[in-house]
């Protein structure tokens, strides 16, 4: 594909070589260059780029039709499922700012996000599994007037003001191909078009305005770190994450790969899928790995098509590693987070088990890193300071939060991770813990990620989260939630924990659960352990 705005090319391997200005190119030129390589697969639906191309010009008309213009968002609640994909590229092909919405959310969970975020076409499936939303539907357009159109994206009873999708495709055909160009032109490069909210851990969410060249940008440089040709991946994670947008799905389609989408997680159905679909390029998060790894029948599935394995959102236990190991020698990782676009370090492909457990990696192409102190100054390598981070995939900024975005974004284009981190002699990074994190026990400070490393390493210990509560003594206490193996003493890992950490770091209590309560993306949820361990209870928690 040749334009004013770029240029497209596909390398012997199919990965895409993209000078363009906008995310959704990259479809525009693999419909192009390989109309009939498979691009999105959900059950028996599988659809080409030449079909998916097709649909995201088709609903990008229709919403230009019902008016939606440059800068207008537009919300979207469904699962994971081939039609977030055509909404997000729809939407942002023609300047609009994508947002979408967890169907695992509560209603005051919708109702604040879209308040915040004023869309003014609402899309959503309006039943998912036995729960219909149309409660939720009527409660977000009261609190959101902005709404302006409500498309129902499934058959079946409509929700009162609602419109069927196929009635509002059919508005599109008012729209010439030559104005949908026209629009396209004039939108791109540093312009948002994506709309994710923080999991709102140390309060309400945020809302950051992530750019078309921010994500281009990215996928470039991921799928440059972790090549492998026309990859085939495994999506389940929910839309409104970062993960499921941008680590998962928009580098596949950058190098004009293959999507198949679960859109409820379980463990034996999602190696079976892997095993069935030959998929590539295993990512996920550690927690699903864990369970996983934990079927009986593990050993049976057929994973011989992997070619890399890669983990985010949070550290890898040794023996999941050692697990992984033996099924592709290419492991990898990355550290990110939502504000950055997902870049700040990267781990390329590797079997070193030290490099993938202990550290977070190198610089990932493009970004500028350095660990600043409580002194505001940069700190010597091997002690502990905040990451900052500088480069082009760096948020706009935070929706209607200009004070917070002040003290994210600082002068000189350095953002704030709110990440504690030690650069070893190798130059390598090792997380320490959050900044809001830390406590202070006796004065002195405590990273709960370097005692959660330490009680990891235990071999009977499986997970293991670290939060703090208060103490009359030493102001602050650590309290250590971990899953086991078999039951034991848990005198045994606090000695453990003795040969390795100064006394001050050993958490005053071990609580021992059946599983670690984890938010929809699969991290563990440290608000709800807080507010466990605040109660000061010896009653085990059930999650």
């Amino acid at each position: 594909m040749n334009s004013r705005n770029g240029t497209f090319s596909t390398d012997e391997n199919g990965d895409g070589k993209f000078q363009l200005r906008r995310v959704s190119d990259f479809v525009a030129g693999f419909a192009a260059a390989s109309p009939d390589a498979e691009a999105l697969v959900a059950g028996e639906q599988r659809i080409t780029y030449a079909q998916l191309q097709a649909r995201v010009d088709a609903l990008a008309r229709a919403l230009l039709a019902s008016g939606v213009k440059k800068g207008d968002t537009v919300a979207t609640l469904i699962t994971p499922h081939p039609d977030f994909v055509v909404a997000f590229l729809a939407t942002a092909c023609i300047g609009g700012v994508w947002l979408g919405l967890n169907p695992r959310y509560q209603t005051e969970e919708l109702k604040y996000v879209v308040s915040d975020a004023k869309p003014v076409v609402l899309l959503a499936r309006t039943r998912v599994s036995d729960r219909d939303y149309f409660k939720e539907i009527a409660v977000m357009t009261a609190a959101a007037p902005s709404i302006q159109h409500v498309i129902a994206l499934n058959d079946g009873p409509q929700p009162p003001g609602s419109l069927p999708y196929h009635e509002f495709m059919e508005r599109g055909q008012s729209i010439t191909s030559a104005r949908l160009e026209d629009v396209r032109e004039n939108c791109g490069g540093r312009d948002p078009c994506l709309l994710v909210y923080t999991s709102g851990s140390t309060g309400k969410p945020k809302g950051a305005l992530l750019h078309h060249d921010g994500i281009v940008a990215f996928c470039q440089a991921q799928n440059h770190a972790w090549p492998v040709p026309r990859q085939r991946v495994l999506n389940y994670f929910p839309i409104n994450h970062v993960g499921s947008v941008i680590d998962v799905s928009c580098p596949t389609l950058a190098c004009g790969g293959c999507i198949v989408f679960m859109e409820k997680f379980e463990p034996g159905e999602s190696m079976a899928l892997i095993e069935h679909e030959r998929i590539s390029v295993w990512l996920s998060v550690p927690s699903t790995f864990q369970m996983q790894l934990a079927l009986p029948n593990f050993e049976s599935y057929d994973l011989s098509s992997v070619r890399l394995i890669v983990w985010e959102g949070a550290a890898m236990p040794r023996d999941a590693i050692r697990r992984l190991r033996e099924i592709c020698p290419n492991l990898a990782s990355n550290y990110g987070m939502t504000e950055t676009t997902s870049a700040v370090t990267i781990i390329h492909p590797t079997d070193d088990i030290e490099l993938l457990a202990d550290t977070v990696g190198v610089p990932f192409e493009g970004v500028e890193v350095r660990l600043i102190g409580e002194d505001g100054n940069v700190v010597a390598p091997g002690k502990t300071g905040e990451i900052q981070a500088r480069s082009r995939y760096n948020m706009l900024g935070y929706l209607n939060r200009a004070s917070e975005t002040r003290e994210t974004l600082l002068t000189g284009g350095w953002l704030r991770t709110g990440d504690l981190a030690i650069e070893r002699e190798d130059g390598y990074l090792k997380l320490v813990g959050r900044l809001k994190e830390m406590f202070k026990s006796g004065g002195y400070n405590v990273y709960p990620r370097e005692v959660e490393n330490a009680i990891e390493s235990h071999p009977n210990v499986v997970t293991v989260a670290v939060v703090s509560r208060p103490d009359d003594i030493w102001q602050e206490v650590g309290i250590a939630y971990i899953t086991l193996r078999r039951a034991m003493e848990l005198d045994d890992i606090r000695d453990h924990c003795g040969k390795l950490l100064a006394n001050y770091k050993i958490p005053k209590a071990f609580v021992v659960c059946e599983a670690l309560p984890l938010l929809p993306i699969g991290k563990v949820d440290k608000v709800a352990l807080r507010e466990h361990a605040s109660k000061g209870t010896a009653e085990p928690p059930n999650f």
